[in-house]
């Protein structure tokens, strides 16, 4: 038994090798019912998206060195925390409801570009300092270490 492509199938990727008239017009051959597939799932996706790709509400700042917790922050207040690091002292800013690294000693202050995390399992590490600060709540649905 002999396993070949039909005539048509083979004229359609002769011309998509050429570059033809059938590939181009791809567009054309779709009826509505492909069109309502392609609608849908495209819903699907954007709806899946939105609804299941976000970290839960943040209600603590947990500040770490060398891995052990220095010092836990509720996320209700604004306030300013100091933290000696392994390079000097690393200020810790948290305002309602989001919490960043202000400053750092390290050379390239990548933790400080990080900004405001706002999502329960966000991370901002400051390695050169050996400080991390890490948001924490009843819903972490990621952790962006593990992203």
């Amino acid at each position: 038994m002999k396993a070949g492509l039909p005539d048509d199938l083979r004229a359609l990727f002769n011309a998509a090798w050429r570059g033809g008239e059938a590939v181009q017009a791809w567009h054309q051959a779709l009826k509505v019912g492909d069109w309502l597939v392609l609608l849908l799932g495209s819903i699907v996706v954007v709806s899946s998206y939105t609804l299941l790709w976000r970290g839960g509400v943040a209600d603590r700042a947990i500040v770490k060195r060398d891995g052990k917790t220095i010092v836990e922050l509720s996320l209700n207040s604004a306030r300013k925390v100091s933290v000696a690091g392994a390079l000097g002292v690393t200020v810790i800013e948290v305002q309602p409801g989001r919490a960043r690294v202000l400053s750092d000693p390290g050379p390239r202050q990548y933790c400080v570009q990080q900004g405001w995390l706002t999502r329960a399992g966000a991370v901002a590490i400051c390695a050169p300092s050996h400080i991390t600060l890490q948001l924490s709540g009843r819903d972490a649905n990621y952790d962006s270490l593990n992203y």
